[in-house]
């Protein structure tokens, strides 16, 4: 491969998932943004699995405009909620909703519930070479009583992974991606890439 760094597509439009896999995959990939590839697509997401969702995402980019690509999707499973918001985690609140909708109507729905376990799940699916990759990452945690700190993204504010008593939202960036289900799935990614 000689001293250039490959480069590879993250079908994402989020700003803080691009910023998360460049920092886990730097000196491995260069990671490309879907505005850099000049792609503004609204990517359809219609498959009932997170592994489903990965697929048709990093597929559409490799297929329309020829990159190799990686994407990824992510749910939070709640126990007492029977697995939901699951694979519907970013419009639990409905289509056009914001993070702060999903997190008040989460809340809501476990008013009375005394067990706040839950799970957050990645999947990363890569297209590299033509061949497809899986790669999954997991972390258990419990869901607090209410927002709890000012960075991250989603339902960062009201998730505290096991053996913490921080919420995401309350990590700084390196100590989050150390133990976050985003970047174990982005650590054998990158594992795997440097291993190729």
């Amino acid at each position: 491969m000689g001293n250039s760094i490959p480069e590879i597509v993250f079908a994402t439009n989020n700003p803080h998932k691009l910023e998360e896999a460049r920092a886990i995959l730097a000196g491995k990939v260069k990671v490309l943004s879907l505005a850099d590839i000049n792609c503004h697509d609204d990517i359809p997401e219609t498959a009932d699995t997170l592994e489903g969702n990965a697929l048709i995402k990093a597929h559409w980019v490799k297929d329309k405009y020829g990159f190799d690509c990686f994407a990824d999707d992510t749910g939070l499973m709640v126990d007492a909620l029977n697995g939901a918001p699951g694979v519907y985690s970013a419009r639990y609140a409905g289509e056009h909703c914001s993070p702060d909708d999903n997190i008040a109507l989460l809340l809501s729905k476990l008013e009375d519930e005394s067990n706040r376990d839950a799970r957050f799940v990645t999947v990363v699916a890569l297209i590299i070479d033509g061949k497809e990759y899986l790669f999954e990452g997991e972390v258990k945690g419990t869901i607090a009583l209410e927002h709890c700190g000012k960075s991250g993204f989603g339902y960062d504010p009201v998730f505290v992974p096991e053996n913490s008593t921080l919420s995401f939202a309350e990590m700084t960036p390196s100590d989050k991606n150390a133990i976050s289900h985003r970047g174990r799935a982005m650590t054998k990614l990158a594992n795997f890439l440097n291993s190729r």
